[in-house]
């Protein structure tokens, strides 16, 4: 492989299906060594850009290189180098976890003196000693997950590709998975994500923000910040939803979005639009428990970005 600080780039990738443009004129770096990730609304083109990258979907103009390789004019030599988690996780669920990484083994073509090694490795690594032998259907989905992870990572690539990986686990199982995602960073494998979980995105070290195939934004979790225009307010009543339909109508008010059970507010003057916003909902009968003035999260930077409707269209979480 050249030397070169870029494990994965893509230029001007673009995938068209008839009429329709799910990835239009994508362009990023990804260095060696970082957890990239790409954060979207559903439709927005992510797993269609993890899919032509990894060579198993081309593309209609544009391309990439990963590991120094020509996705295009070399997808063979793109295999040698990545892992690929799909959403499904490519798992065999009449076998047992183990049979599936000897399966896994055999297909990365893993040396038979080496084989049983490296799976021990890969138990050992996911959390899975004690889960051997059960079936891969009656595992928790915290299990199937980590276990199509280790068949990914199998034959150690340099490469991780993990489209929405953690999509359905609980907080605790997800929490977990991205220690295991930590720990293979660590190991100096580069590994890009798909996510639509802001918390998710937060611990990436560069974040791609798509929308309608298109890139918006792309940075580390801090400098996106940066890309809010202005000050953000977090409002508490008894009922978001008609308080998100009022204040949205109040002057100085820029955006306005739902953020759990509060609203967040976009505004280049929080003391008077506190003021109006508290003001207006009161008379309205709403009660409100708390304004305050908070730091922005990725979701703010999301939703100042592609607009509010946009962002409920699409359902990042």
């Amino acid at each position: 492989m050249p030397m070169n600080e870029f494990a994965v780039e893509s230029i001007n990738l673009t995938k068209t299906f008839d009429s329709f443009v799910a990835v239009d004129s994508v362009s990023f770096k990804v260095r060696k060594g970082e957890i990239f990730g790409m954060l979207g609304p559903n439709g927005s083109g992510k797993s269609t850009t993890i899919r032509m990258l990894c060579g198993l979907l081309d593309p209609t103009s544009g391309t990439a290189r990963i590991a120094g390789a020509d996705v295009c004019k070399s997808p063979e030599c793109v295999k040698e180098h990545i892992g690929y988690m799909s959403q499904k996780f490519s798992l065999y669920t009449d076998l047992t976890a183990a049979e599936n990484l000897r399966f896994y083994a055999g297909a990365y073509a893993i040396p038979r003196d080496a084989q049983a090694d490296r799976i021990a490795e890969i138990i050992e690594l996911t959390g899975l000693r004690g889960k051997e032998k059960t079936l891969t259907r009656d595992l928790p989905t915290g299990y199937r997950q980590r276990l199509g992870l280790g068949a990914a990572i199998l034959h150690r690539p340099e490469i991780i590709f993990l489209d929405e990986p953690t999509s359905g686990a609980d907080p605790v199982s997800r929490r977990r998975f991205w220690d295991l995602i930590y720990d293979v960073t660590t190991r100096g494998a580069t590994v890009i994500v798909t996510t639509h979980y802001m918390d998710e995105a937060e611990r990436c070290d560069t974040v791609l923000l798509l929308s309608r195939g298109k890139v918006i934004a792309c940075g580390t979790p801090a400098e996106l910040k940066k890309e809010v225009k202005g000050k953000i307010l977090s409002i508490e009543t008894d009922r978001p939803t008609q308080s998100l339909e009022i204040v949205s109508e109040l002057p100085g008010v820029q955006d306005v979005a739902l953020y759990g059970t509060a609203i967040h507010v976009l505004t280049q003057d929080p003391d008077a639009v506190s003021q109006a916003a508290e003001r207006e909902l009161q008379q309205r009968g709403l009660q409100v428990a708390r304004i305050r003035e908070v730091a922005p999260t990725l979701e703010d930077v999301f939703v100042t970005l592609i607009g509010g409707l946009e962002y409920e269209r699409g359902q990042v979480e």
